[in-house]
């Protein structure tokens, strides 16, 4: 071969490693980026607070000064009669149509003299005030506002009245320095607070979850005067998250179509009105109801307590199985007990070949049915694994024991079922934690190779695909044809990967290569994917009737589909009398 030959083929080779490097190290050696998670300043308790956190207290008297309403605030003790029911800019599949439609037909709300609604204007803490005069008008008084009012509301203040009213009746409350900034926007925390106190709405220890991490994707940015009544609203189906159920935006302005979400809410909270019916669209942004979302394992992913159990549940292929109606109840180990197992068990427990043993695990942890924790007695009960549990009830400390493990979080309520969080992760009795830590290994302490063996990287296949050249011009490989393609894992870190390339120079590739740990590659929808690099060498040979033989590079990785598919991608680099790249795709049938 000439030397011009040679170094054409050295560069075609150091341009197919940069290409196979470029496939696998960003997915090798890179990590997941965090996402961010921004925590306000801590707000001060409603004893003391701070001067953008409304008093609880008291405020002391104060002589009104005069203010004039503005024209573009509706009033909503008169509401316009042409807005009642036509409201020109809600329209039929606007989000929060059934609340705003609802309400305006009961004289609770009322459009602009337009006859708009403007669904998405903020609402003001006056405004607010005048609506829940309009919805909670009847209820009795808790407190009496001092003759002096707030310094900053004068007696002929439009909405002077309706402040009065929702501070008497416990909704509402001032700020310090006996003032109530009536034309502030309320954000959504303080309309939330503000129908929780005024309902006299507490936390209740059972059937629901007290844990906000289980709802909002942001509870850490609830400020603290405000966790136990957005609480005990949640576990009452008062908050109404549009787009995202799972996004409170506690500090963000409250609209006038969330105010009447919130307002209708708390009405059917009382039984003055009837809840939005459940084949309404709204339904889906009622956090806390049975709607869309709230299925075991949506509520598990939602929590930072159950991270490492939502994994495991996708890896094991059984979080499809625990959203479908059920019901089950599920013993749900946290974080802190997945961590508490012996070093590099969550590691293996996660590999390919342990992957029975991880299913039966977590089946371990499932038990048919919805059983709240007052309905469980003492003794075996029997899980989905076919194996019991023993289930101990101390009534005295109110303390219930699965096994070893205490239910440290009971009666979480899921749209499908419950959960019971416990301090431990269950293992079945046929099941040895210890062996998973160790390798398979042969007689002679060296690696056990079985041919067609699952290996870290996933398992093996046979499949079909394409091959699309890339440069050179010799066999097939150069060429777009049609390939037929497999996986043979040997260990636990090596396979082989037979292919063959038909077209008018037929090409056979043998490489060996080595495996590398599955890396997540991305989530669509509530489905996480994971991607397994490889890298190798071997043979290239072509089928012709002088045979010739080259070496052969390739790098790709493989895509899991599920159970039973598995797409595969990767470069291959044939290095006969020509440097044949191509890059070949395919979908594989997993044995």
């Amino acid at each position: 071969m000439s030397s011009f030959s040679r170094r054409s083929s050295t560069k075609v080779a150091l341009l197919v490693l940069g290409m196979i490097a470029a496939i696998v190290s960003p997915i090798v050696i890179s990590a997941p980026a965090l996402s961010q998670n921004t925590v306000p300043p801590a707000t001060p308790s409603p004893a003391t607070p701070s001067p953008d956190t409304p008093s609880l207290d008291t405020p002391s008297p104060a002589t009104p000064s005069p203010q004039t309403p503005s024209s573009d605030t509706p009033s909503p003790a008169t509401p316009s009669p042409t807005s009642t029911v036509n409201l020109s800019d809600v329209s039929s599949d606007y989000w929060a149509r059934p609340f705003i439609q609802t309400l305006a037909e009961n004289n609770v709300i009322a459009g602009f003299p337009d006859g708009t609604f403007r669904p998405n204007q903020p609402v003001t803490r006056a405004e607010f005030a005048a609506l829940i005069q309009k919805a909670f008008g009847n209820q009795n008084r808790v407190r009496q506002l001092t003759s002096g009012g707030f310094s900053d509301v004068p007696a002929n203040y439009w909405a002077a009245s309706a402040i009065q009213s929702a501070y008497e009746t416990g909704f509402l409350a001032g700020y310090p320095g006996n003032v109530f900034r009536p034309n502030q926007e309320i954000p959504r925390v303080q309309g939330i607070v503000a129908l929780a106190n005024g309902l006299g709405l507490t936390v209740s220890s059972t059937g629901t979850s007290t844990d906000l991490n289980t709802y909002y994707n942001d509870a850490s940015s609830i400020p603290n005067y405000a966790v136990s009544s957005v609480t005990a609203a949640t576990q009452s189906n008062l908050v109404v998250n549009y787009p995202d159920i799972k996004q409170l935006n506690p500090q963000q302005s409250l609209t006038r179509a969330e105010a009447a979400a919130i307002l209708y809410q708390a009405l059917a909270k009382q039984g003055r009105l009837q809840p939005i019916a459940s084949n309404l669209p709204a339904t889906q942004y009622i956090v806390g109801g049975a709607q869309t979302g709230t299925d075991i394992v949506s509520l598990a992913a939602s929590s930072s307590s159950f991270t490492t159990l939502t994994s495991l549940l996708k890896t094991a292929g059984l979080a499809d199985i625990l959203q479908q109606p059920g019901p089950y109840t599920v013993f749900a180990p946290t974080d802190q007990a997945f961590a508490a197992l012996p070093a590099a068990t969550l590691q293996q427990l996660q590999q390919p070949e342990n992957r029975d043993a991880l299913i039966k695990i977590l089946r371990y942890h499932v038990v048919p049915g919805a059983v709240t924790t007052s309905q469980l007695s003492a003794g075996e009960l029997k899980t989905s694994e076919e194996r019991p549990v023993n289930i101990k009830i101390n009534r005295a400390n109110n303390q219930v024991s699965v096994n070893n493990a205490t239910i440290i979080q009971p009666d979480v309520k899921a749209s499908n079922g419950i959960i019971h969080a416990i301090n431990q992760v269950l293992i079945p009795p046929d099941i040895n934690i210890s062996k998973l830590n160790q390798p398979p290994t042969g007689t002679n302490g060296t690696p056990d190779v079985t041919v067609g063996r699952a290996t870290r990287g996933g398992r093996s296949y046979i499949g079909v695909g394409g091959n699309i050249g890339l440069s050179g011009g010799d066999t097939a490989l150069s060429d777009g044809n049609f390939t037929v393609i497999s996986k043979l894992g040997l260990t636990n870190y090596l396979s082989v990967r037979p292919s063959v390339i038909f077209g008018d120079d037929t090409i056979f590739l043998v490489p060996v290569t080595l495996d590398f740990s599955p890396r997540r590659a991305g989530s669509v929808g509530e489905r996480t994917f994971a991607i397994s690099p490889y890298i190798g060498a071997g043979v290239a040979i072509e089928a012709n009737a002088d045979t010739d033989i080259g070496l052969l590079l390739t790098g790709g990785v493989d895509l899991p589909l599920g159970s039973k598919l598995t797409l595969t991608g990767g470069v291959n680099a044939a290095f006969m009398d020509e440097t044949d790249v191509g890059l070949q795709l395919g979908v594989g049938y997993n044995f």
